[in-house]
């Protein structure tokens, strides 16, 4: 499973920082994130974004102002966040929420170019399964 490799550099400290919508990680090897809420959840390792696997990609829009409303952790080697959008399915392992923080701008960029494949705006509604609109 991810996050359990020996090599993998486990968090020392985690602080949520709820007015700027960052998450703040330094890990054992000396490296510290900043980590927006949103790249979290528009990179969420859930089922739910992912899909079940490559080309079911569920592009996220309208994250920009996600708010993390809990955060619980997974045994020795995840944390659960919650956002307020309700979701709450995505397990961050330690190594993926480093590379999250590592490829933050790569990240970006790619988001940015799916939006612009997409011809959607970053801050559209999400639209539900049957095409329309909503608040999540």
């Amino acid at each position: 499973m991810a996050g359990l490799a020996s090599d993998t550099p486990a968090p020392v400290s985690m602080t949520v920082h709820g007015r700027s919508r960052m998450l703040e990680v330094a890990f054992s090897d000396g490296s510290q994130f900043r980590i927006p809420f949103e790249l979290m959840r528009v990179y969420s390792p859930s089922a739910e974004v992912k899909g079940h696997g490559p080309g079911q990609e569920v592009l996220q829009t309208g994250k920009r102002e996600v708010e993390l409303v809990d955060v619980q952790p997974v045994g020795n080697y995840a944390i659960q966040p919650t956002f307020s959008d309700g979701h709450s399915s995505g397990i961050f392992s330690w190594d993926y929420l480093y590379m999250l923080g590592a490829q933050q701008e790569r990240l970006w960029s790619e988001y940015q170019q799916r939006l612009a494949e997409a011809g959607v705006d970053r801050d559209a509604p999400m639209a539900d399964k049957a095409g329309h609109a909503c608040g999540h």
